[in-house]
């Protein structure tokens, strides 16, 4: 099989690319470019989880970034085993062909105990004091330190939070060469999320993401020479676009306030109780699956949904699966905002009454994606300050809560998961083998089959 490289630019669309991004503009003169019709919800799970297989949640099961769970009445994002992708994945289909076939995959989700060759994706620790400290999970175990002694120690809170910026990427990068140069794998996937950062934070629009395209552009420049090099053939592609937004529509609230939605009173702090709400949503950006635990609720569940401002559509059951959406994890009801709107997963009606873990960068324990993550708090006056004397109290083994994040999702400028937006916002592929990519508009599970493609010619 031929050598084969994907670079995953998260964020990447048709409309970004020019006089910002000069290495990714002069590199793709030459190639095919194709506008991917987006996965749905256009979230990063369910995309991968397209391209990686081939089929559509309906089949794979990731409807989103993360679900509520009927079996243990509990909502988990951001889950990490591959076994729930319930799929093959394309490296399996090429070790079929070609037992000689190595794959490397490096920070793609669903990359732990999967089945390719390499793999390093986050795994923090998480020591029973409360600390949360870097580090990684890999395939092969030794991977692990070799990488992190050569490269330090992942940097993890530049990956998300607060901090997230270009580091990160620059990181996964260096490794992927790392691995490249020892093991030379027939796939390599790789991972590079520093423009999702701002274009959340600041919009599409905003004039202050010519810094991050310029920071990206080196990054992805500098793989793409590297590989090339190397003999291998590089695809450029990107999971969704993202568009700008003004409007947070708190789908919660508006439940709880129809008495539909419960909560459990913690030390005078309030926690989502799933399993005993008539019906809760689980928000993921522009996109949020309604579970309705009580069916005779079903119909007035959906009145409030399509009179909620800010909300766009419902889907039932027919309309989930003329998504390809129709499967045992999605919701009883799908709602997609506006295109000027967003899903938070508050269900607090008093901020003072917010549960601990919603002014911290918690991705597991909340229930619903929080972009708010990515702001520090502005009514804290000294930020570096704060953040430096609660983080030298946890070094001295004292009980330190790091709520620094705000609970404004009026800060969030930029979001993403409807699948319908302006093409010169949305996700696209570029090679350079023009006779593989000759129409100009592709679906996300073709990408499967386009970069099977490259490996079989």
């Amino acid at each position: 099989m031929k050598k084969t490289v994907v670079l995953n630019i998260v964020g990447l669309a048709p409309a970004l690319i020019g006089d910002r991004t000069p290495e990714l503009a002069r590199w793709t003169a030459a190639a095919a470019t194709a506008e991917i019709t987006p996965a749905f919800p256009a979230v990063t799970c369910t995309a991968q989880s397209d391209y990686l297989t081939g089929r559509y949640p309906s089949e794979h099961g990731v409807v989103g970034n993360g679900w509520y769970s009927r079996e243990d009445c509990e909502v988990r994002f951001w889950k990490q085993a591959n076994p729930l992708v319930h799929a093959p994945k394309i490296w399996e289909t090429a070790r079929a062909a070609d037992p000689s076939f190595t794959c490397a995959n490096l920070f793609w989700w669903f990359n732990m105990y999967s089945t390719v060759d390499f793999a390093v994706t986050p795994r923090p620790m998480y020591p029973a004091d409360g600390r949360k400290l870097p580090d990684i999970h890999t395939r092969p175990a030794d991977l692990r330190a070799e990488l992190q002694q050569t490269l330090g120690s992942f940097p993890l809170f530049e990956f998300w939070g607060p901090r997230a910026g270009i580091r990160c990427s620059e990181w996964i990068a260096e490794a992927a060469k790392l691995i490249e140069r020892k093991h030379s794998p027939t796939l390599t996937l790789i991972y590079l999320p520093h423009l999702d950062y701002n274009l959340q934070r600041l919009g599409v629009s905003s004039p202050a993401i010519t810094t991050d395209l310029a920071a990206i552009d080196r990054v992805a420049g500098d793989l793409i020479r590297h590989y090339e090099a190397a003999g291998a053939q590089v695809v450029v592609l990107s999971e969704y676009g993202l568009c700008d937004v003004t409007t947070p529509v708190h789908i919660n609230r508006a439940l709880r306030q129809q008495g539909l939605l419960t909560v459990r009173d913690e030390q005078g702090l309030e926690v989502l109780d799933p399993g005993a709400s008539a019906a809760f949503a689980v928000a993921d950006h522009q996109i949020a699956h309604v579970y309705v635990n009580d069916p005779t609720k079903l119909g007035r569940v959906r009145t409030i949904l399509e009179t909620l401002p800010g909300v766009d559509a419902v889907l039932g059951p027919a309309e989930q699966a003329a998504r390809h959406i129709d499967h045992d994890r999605a919701g009883d009801l799908v709602a997609i905002a506006r295109s000027d709107a967003w899903f938070t997963y508050y269900y607090w009606m008093d901020d003072a009454r917010a549960p601990d873990f919603a002014r911290t960068v918690d991705i597991h324990r909340k229930p619903g994606y929080d972009p708010v993550e990515l702001f520090l708090d502005p009514a804290i006056r000294l930020p570096a300050a704060t953040v430096g004397w609660k983080l030298f109290k946890r070094s001295l083994g004292l009980r330190s809560l790091l709520d620094v994040i705000p609970l404004d999702a009026t800060l969030v400028r930029g979001s993403h998961g409807r699948s319908d937006g302006p093409s010169a916002h949305g996700p696209l592929v570029i090679t350079r083998r023009r006779d593989l990519l000759t129409r100009d508009h592709i679906a996300s599970i073709d990408v499967h089959d386009l970069i099977l493609g490259h490996l079989r010619s």
